[in-house]
């Protein structure tokens, strides 16, 4: 009974909250979240010790406030129009989405593209390595190799913990290449003779990121604020305007997922299974989500169609892998494997204050139990939730693997908070599906009724 009671008043607060909150409409959550975004950025100027960070949160901060106050000023306006909105506002309504486009707009140029022009900019004037992420530099050198032949996996942690074949003058670790290989493609237009304003593999990032995104979102089926809503956290938002300006190699694989999953929303499963196997040669980071969707591949007819998607998947990753696997294992593991877990006895610039590398820190002896641990109970409780409860909508699947990837980040013994934007995503795209469902079932239910 008790809990009964306490679920009610929980969702007359949530109901009252909504309601309230639906006065100042999608931007009085702009300008939250632009607001939230300044005060990270501030934060970021005052606080962050790369370079690089610092020069992305100055440049961030004034695009942030200004957009916060605009969205704030036209929240304002939607809440003191009211009613008048949804009875005869359309004009209105149309100069208040223009407005919110406009802001968006233009703190995709201040917060985003700017920064990322000047670091590349100030890499071009000062050391290699300087302003720019060693990912950068690691899957340029990948894309180099590539071009000319080589294996892009090379380095290899000998038994007395020395790296062989390790990149003399630069870092133990940036010998390593911890991605698939379809992720040093991204790497090709370094083998160039251009400037470093057009060779630097961020510019690919952003381009590829920005066209995928906007395939995704016009393929997607959903509600258009919950499609802005994604497109921020994928373009202006910190979690994607400072990866791209100082590393971006995330944002590619999250953009590619998201249309995978687009296409699996429209019931082309074989097209979503490429599209999954393009994104698994590149990154571990996209097989939970590729293996997960499995469970709502749909055909046209709306049947279960899982073999189709999978046989997508296979056709495309299988072919990129395997060969670098089976041509040196041995350097494949060390680099793709044990390095990114930690366990190669190579000190990685990911480790991230989280829980996982904080504890392997002050229990070393847990630097292997712990990946384990975490493997078999987190495997353990998936599988069951699977078995009992297996997801039937893209929306569940997405918030399956939120949590998964949340789970496995901050337990992870090298892991660097960036990659919070994974579940972050998965999250939001977990929101933007279930409105779009929801939106389907409205519309549908007065068919319904007029059958019945």
């Amino acid at each position: 009974m008790r809990a009964t009671k306490a679920g009610q008043v929980v969702a007359r607060v949530r109901h009252a909250y909504s309601v309230r909150m639906a006065r100042f409409g999608p931007e009085g959550g702009d300008a939250a979240l632009y607001g939230l975004s300044a005060l990270f950025a501030l934060g970021t100027g005052l606080l962050a010790g790369l370079s690089a960070y610092r020069v992305w949160a100055w440049f961030a901060l004034g695009p942030y406030a200004a957009a916060a106050l605009v969205s704030a000023l036209l929240a304002r306006r939607r809440a003191r129009l009211g009613a008048a909105i949804s009875s005869r506002g359309s004009g209105r309504r149309r100069r208040l989405g223009s407005a919110r486009a406009w802001t968006l707009v233009l703190l995709l140029v201040g917060a985003t593209l700017a920064p990322l022009a000047v670091e590349v900019s100030l890499r071009n004037d000062g050391p290699p390595s300087s302003h720019v992420q060693p990912e950068v530099v690691v899957i340029a050198r990948a894309g180099t190799r590539l071009s000319k032949g080589k294996d892009p996996y090379y380095a290899i942690v000998r038994h007395d913990g020395r790296v062989e074949s390790a990149v003399p003058g630069q870092p133990v670790y940036e010998s390593f290449f911890p991605y698939l290989p379809l992720m040093a493609v991204f790497g090709l237009p370094k083998i160039g003779r251009g400037p470093v304003r057009v060779t630097d593999t961020r510019v690919l990032f952003s381009i590829v990121t920005l066209l995928v995104v906007g395939a995704a979102l016009l393929l997607l089926r959903a509600p258009r604020d919950h499609k802005v809503r994604t497109l921020q956290f994928l373009t202006v938002l910190p979690s994607a305007a400072l990866p791209l300006a100082t590393g971006g190699d995330d944002l590619p694989i999250v953009a590619f997922l998201l249309l995978a999953m687009a296409l699996a929303q429209r019931r082309r499963p074989g097209w979503s299974g490429i599209v999954f196997g393009i994104v698994s040669a590149m990154k571990f980071t996209a097989w939970p989500l590729a293996v997960l969707a499995l469970f709502v591949a749909r055909d046209r007819q709306g049947r279960r169609a899982p073999v189709p998607m999978a046989l997508g998947m296979l056709l495309v990753a299988g072919p990129a892998v395997v060969p670098f696997a089976l041509s040196n294992l041995r350097a494949f593991f060390d680099n793709v494997v044990l390095f990114p877990l930690g366990a190669s006895g190579v000190t990685s610039p990911a480790a991230s204050n989280l829980p996982g590398h904080l504890l392997v820190l002050y229990l070393p002896f847990l630097h292997t139990a712990l990946p384990a641990a975490v493997a078999l109970v987190g495997g353990a409780v998936v599988l069951r939730r699977l078995v009992r409860r297996p997801p039937v909508r893209a929306g569940e699947v997405l918030m399956l693997t939120g949590w998964i990837m949340l789970v496995a980040i901050a337990f992870a013994p090298a892991t660097r908070v960036g990659y919070l934007l994974y579940p972050a995503d998965f999250f939001v795209w977990a929101w933007m599906f279930d409105g779009a469902d929801r939106s389907e079932a409205a519309s549908l239910s007065p068919t319904l009724a007029a059958v019945t």
